[in-house]
């Protein structure tokens, strides 16, 4: 399933003089980034005003060092060239390390830091990028890896100025979707209809997890029959109530805070903008986590598992929590494969 996901993504890939050529860049390391990203004094308000006056808008990208999907943006997506020409045309991309101490000025004129900005901006994810509108304000947000196809969606979306007729999740709908199985994967286990999901939490104490996908979605189909079908996904997803709902169906539904309204709206109203998403709530109902990029194996293994044992309350940093259970199941003896 990778194996031809990669290939659908990987076939497009030209020799653009551009293209990143680190070696081993699935290794955890330093990434070398495009030279045509903006080398910034790190006041964004200058950085909006001269995209501005460039007819262009500015491209926010937070990175960590080691992070294998930032080094699977920088080489499938920015590696080619269509999407590296597009994203010069239309953003000047600024890239920020989330743990990092160079001194930024923020769009109200405030002097921190980069990672006091990713704090700020709750960047828990790498790469997360924040793509803003001629005005300075933040229209589209992607918290992880999108694959190249989709990548490719953002940035037309927003650099185009689509965002403001409609919401990128229409925008999607109308491009023409990479093939997929054409179904939803429900399971035994899940919730069945009807969907009274603060009834689920009262009776039930384990956290909910709520799965919106689409029948149209590689993704979707690739997260249940192989990253869920491993053992140790298995385990921890008996930790949690889980729920699958289809993000475009009209499908009733109670909230965990007792709101009656569809799947459709729902989605909506979290901001789900990618399929597949995962949505977390605890036994109160509140909304404690969500995913919205493409994660392989150990980085959904690793989500599940910060929401079940409960690690989200006591470390608010998920790449901290992520970076200490890799440490812990390596003294195991375990071998990691980040990607």
């Amino acid at each position: 399933m990778l194996g031809t996901l990669l290939a659908v993504c990987a076939a497009t890939l030209t020799q653009a003089a551009d293209r990143v050529t680190s070696p081993g860049m699935d290794e955890p390391g330093v990434h070398e980034q495009p030279g045509w990203f903006k080398q910034s004094f790190l006041d964004l308000r200058e950085d909006v005003a001269e995209a501005r006056a460039s007819n262009k808008r500015l491209m926010v990208y937070f990175y960590q060092d080691g992070c294998p999907y930032c080094a699977r943006l920088l080489r499938d997506n920015f590696g080619q060239r269509r999407i590296a020409e597009k994203t010069r045309h239309y953003f000047d991309v600024v890239a920020l390390n989330m743990w990092g101490d160079r001194e930024v000025t923020d769009l109200h004129g405030t002097s921190t830091t980069e990672k006091e900005f990713a704090r700020a901006q709750k960047v828990m994810f790498t790469p997360t990028l924040l793509l803003f509108d001629q005005a300075g304000e933040v229209v589209l947000r992607i918290d992880g890896y999108f694959p190249p196809h989709r990548f490719l969606a953002a940035v037309e979306y927003v650099g185009q100025g689509l965002d403001a007729k409609e919401s990128f999740r229409a925008y999607l709908v109308r491009r023409e979707p990479v093939p997929a199985s054409g179904r939803l994967h429900f399971a035994d286990n899940y919730l069945q209809e009807p969907y009274d999901l603060r009834a689920a939490l009262q009776n039930d104490s384990r956290p909910l997890l709520v799965l919106f996908e689409q029948k149209q979605c590689r993704a979707c189909d690739e997260l249940h029959g192989d990253i869920f079908q491993r053992a140790a996904t298995r385990k921890l997803l008996s930790r949690l109530q889980i729920v699958l709902l289809d993000q475009w169906a009209d499908t009733p539904l109670v909230t965990p805070q007792g709101r009656r309204t569809t799947a459709r709206a729902w989605a909506s109203m979290l901001g789900v903008d990618y399929a597949p998403s995962m949505v977390f709530f605890d036994h109160s109902g509140r909304r404690v986590f969500a995913t919205g990029g493409y994660l392989r194996a150990f980085h959904v293994q690793s989500t599940l598992d910060y929401v079940a044992s409960g690690a989200y309350r006591e470390q608010p940093e998920f790449q901290r929590y992520i970076e200490k259970r890799a440490d812990e199941l390596r003294s195991r003896g375990q071998k990691i494969n980040l990607w």
